[in-house]
């Protein structure tokens, strides 16, 4: 179905000086965008801002980092302000609701709409699981403009009565195909159906799934479909590589890449090898944090802020930050363990190369799974030299080097083995 929508195309030299109020954002939402750094429109923001406040069902396509949240965040914003009545009633019900598949991402969404709806008096909400309800419940019953969560908590508080969501005119769902990919498809379905009839839909995604084109077929029968051109992992501003070393020196080779310079993410298949390298990483003088399920949501905060502030250099992390975590100027992206899905691939390498900036994705194997990630890479449409290397080799050269041609015959593959 949705390979029969026509999505418009949006380049970056065609907002060349284009502005926030060119498409009709406020002078005071303006200002909270300059103090943000947004001084000018993305592609995404500036192909679906006009769309949203013109009061159509959106639908758009591209990957992390383009600038997703500030495309719908700032014209709900600016949409709430102008349809704002002058009394704010005292446990007044949510007017638009932002679904999100994960904790960290419901929450980095809302402190970028909380910082831009404070400058005029528009109230959001986190609504998460993972923590004491009571908090999000006060918050609903002072009153609150927009809710931000995720489907299971949200849910939860509408069962039980502590959350209406019948005045909601404006409902979106972030990262759709990871939200279906949770199994999250039937609540998010549930949810929605509970928005105020005739409400705007606005859906954002890196893929279209058939799960996903579930709920587009339901809630998004006529959207405006946008999508970024040269936004895909192959054509965008990531270098890929294949390092290619026995199974037993791939600590060895890991610890060596890490020492690298900039903020490098290591991504893992297990918990128990996360927490291992970090270890590793924290014992060899490299200031390293782990980030994975079993740690309590505050435990992942302060790993994710150590990040960003600067305290360590690297994050190792499962697959629960591959997906909806902002972590700006990541320079490396580490796969410890190739994952065994394309998607999961795209998810784990758009934590680098974010808007616009350069990056570099390592996938470190051993020679047994050449011929699976060969097929891995050809399923994402990616281009990756596959470099043989041995502990002790000047790592850093191979990694800032220009990109070799891949190699063509793999060899047969071996039944791999998965880490502890």
């Amino acid at each position: 179905m949705l390979d029969r929508l026509e999505a418009t195309s949006i380049r970056a030299e065609d907002v060349e000086g284009v502005t926030f109020s060119d498409l009709g954002i406020g002078d005071s939402i303006g200002r909270a965008l300059t103090a943000m750094g947004a001084v000018s429109p993305f592609p995404i923001q500036a192909a679906t801002i006009p769309d949203v406040l013109a009061g159509r069902d959106v639908l758009g396509r591209g990957r992390t980092g383009s600038g997703k949240s500030i495309a719908f965040g700032a014209p709900i914003v600016e949409k709430l302000l102008r349809g704002r009545s002058e009394r704010r009633e005292i446990g007044r019900a949510p007017r638009a609701l932002v679904l999100a598949p994960t904790r960290e991402l419901a929450q980095q969404l809302n402190h970028t709409i909380m910082t831009m709806g404070r400058e005029v008096g528009v109230f959001t909400t986190v609504i998460v699981g993972g923590v004491k309800q009571d908090r999000q419940v006060e918050g609903l019953r002072r009153g609150v403009d927009i809710v931000i969560g995720t489907p299971g908590r949200i849910e939860d508080l509408v069962e039980q009565r502590k959350l209406n969501l019948g005045a909601v005119e404006i409902a979106v769902v972030d990262e759709a195909d990871h939200m279906c990919e949770l199994g999250f498809l039937e609540p998010v379905q549930r949810i929605l159906r509970r928005t105020k009839p005739g409400s705007q839909k606005l859906l954002f995604s890196a893929t279209l799934d058939a799960e996903v084109q579930t709920i587009v077929k339901e809630f998004l029968p006529e959207p405006a479909v946008h999508e970024v051109a040269g936004e895909e992992q192959s054509t965008s501003t990531i270098d890929h590589q294949v390092l290619v070393t026995d199974r037993y020196d791939k600590d060895a080779v890991l610890e060596q890449i890490v020492r690298n310079p900039g903020r490098i993410v290591v991504f893992t298949r297990t918990r128990a090898y996360a927490e291992r390298l970090a270890e590793q990483f924290d014992d060899a003088g490299i200031a390293a944090v782990s980030l994975h399920g079993d740690l309590t949501q505050a435990k992942r905060t302060r790993s994710l802020e150590k990040l960003r502030r600067g305290k360590v250099d690297v994050l190792v992390a499962t697959d629960v930050a591959a997906r909806g975590i902002h972590i700006d100027d990541v320079a490396l992206v580490v796969q410890a363990d190739p994952p065994d899905e394309y998607k999961t691939y795209l998810h784990r390498a758009g934590r680098t190369g974010r808007a616009g900036n350069d990056g570099r994705v390592v996938t470190v194997i051993a020679p047994a799974r050449r011929k699976r990630t060969q097929q891995l890479l050809d399923r994402a449409e990616i281009g990756a030299p596959m470099i043989p290397v041995t502990p002790g080799d000047d790592l850093l050269d191979t990694l800032t080097a220009p990109p070799a041609p891949s190699v063509a015959e793999a060899e047969p593959e071996a039944e791999a083995t998965r880490e502890a």
